[in-house]
C-alpha cells in the first residue's frame, strides 16, 4: 500500500539543475521512488555521472544539457521528453542562482541574471510543461524556492525577490491548475551544504550568525529534501497543492 501511495513508478520527471546539489538529489530520490528522469544542467559531464546513477537503480534517464538563459529553448526541454516517453508527469524547477551583493553594488546584469534563471526561466518551463499536462490530464510542478522567499537575507535582495516570486508563482498556477488535475507545490530549503552555500559557509562569521538559529543544530545537505520531493511528486499529495514545504531544521518555527 505504501509503494502506491509514495510509488512513482512508470513516472517521468524532469529536473532541471540537476547535476549537483539539491537537484542531483531529487532526481536520484525521484529515481527510487521509481521514476525515470530528464536531468537538465549546464554541465554534461555532471549530468552524465547523475544518468548513470538513476539507471543504476533500474530507471531510465535522459540527459539535456542546456543553458536556462537561453530563454527561446526551453521549450524544447518538454518537446524532447515527451518525444523520448510519450509522457511528462513531473516537473522539478530546481536550476537557480546567487550573486551576493550589497545592494547599492548590484549592476542591473546581476539582477536580469538572477530573476530570468530563478524566475523567469521555471515559468517558461512550466507553462510548457502545463501544455502536455493539460492533454494527459494530470501533472505536478514542484518548485524549488528558499526559505528566504519568508526571510530577508543581507546582500541577496535580488535572490530573496526571485524567491519570494516563484512562492507567489507556485500559488497562483496551483489554483488556476487545481480543476485540471494537476498540483504546483514548492519546497523551500533552508541552509543546505551545496555548491552555491559553500562560499558564504566558509565565512566564520555568517556561519556563527546562523548555527543558533537552526533548532536541529547542524546544516542541512540535499539528501534531507529527498523525501520531500517525493511526497509532492506522489499519489499521496494529491490533495495538496499551493503549499511551501520548509525544509529548514526548524529555523522558522524558532
Amino acid at each position: 500500500m505504501l509503494e502506491n501511495l509514495f510509488g512513482l513508478e512508470g513516472k517521468v520527471s524532469l529536473v532541471t539543475g540537476a547535476g549537483r546539489g539539491i537537484g542531483k538529489a531529487a532526481a536520484i530520490g525521484l529515481a527510487e521512488a521509481g521514476s525515470h528522469v530528464v536531468l537538465v544542467s549546464r554541465s554534461r559531464n555532471e549530468l552524465e555521472e547523475v544518468a548513470q546513477e538513476v539507471r543504476n537503480l533500474g530507471r531510465k534517464a535522459l540527459v539535456l544539457p542546456a543553458d536556462l538563459l537561453q530563454f527561446d529553448k526551453i521549450p524544447e526541454l518538454v518537446t524532447r521528453t515527451v518525444e523520448e516517453f510519450g509522457r511528462l508527469d513531473i516537473l522539478v524547477n530546481n536550476a537557480g542562482t546567487n550573486i551576493k551583493r550589497p545592494t547599492i553594488e548590484v549592476p542591473w546584469e546581476d539582477f536580469d541574471k538572477i530573476i530570468g534563471l530563478n524566475l523567469k526561466a521555471a515559468f517558461i518551463l512550466s507553462q510548457a510543461a502545463i501544455k502536455h499536462m493539460l492533454k494527459q490530464g494530470s501533472g505536478k510542478i514542484i518548485n524549488v524556492t528558499s526559505m528566504t522567499a519568508a526571510i530577508g537575507i543581507p546582500t541577496s535582495a535580488i535572490y530573496c525577490s526571485s524567491k519570494g516570486g516563484l512562492q507567489q508563482l507556485t500559488k497562483s498556477l496551483a489554483v488556476e491548475l487545481a480543476p485540471k488535475n494537476i498540483q504546483v507545490n514548492a519546497i523551500a530549503p533552508g541552509m543546505i551544504e551545496t555548491e552555491l552555500a559553500k562560499p558564504i559557509l566558509a565565512r566564520p562569521e555568517f556561519r556563527n550568525w546562523v548555527m543558533p538559529k537552526i533548532p536541529m543544530g547542524r546544516l542541512g545537505v540535499p539528501d534531507d529534501l529527498k523525501g520531500a520531493f517525493i511526497f509532492l511528486a506522489s499519489p499521496a499529495s494529491n490533495y495538496v497543492t499551493g503549499h511551501t514545504l520548509f525544509v529548514d531544521g526548524g529555523w522558522l518555527a524558532g
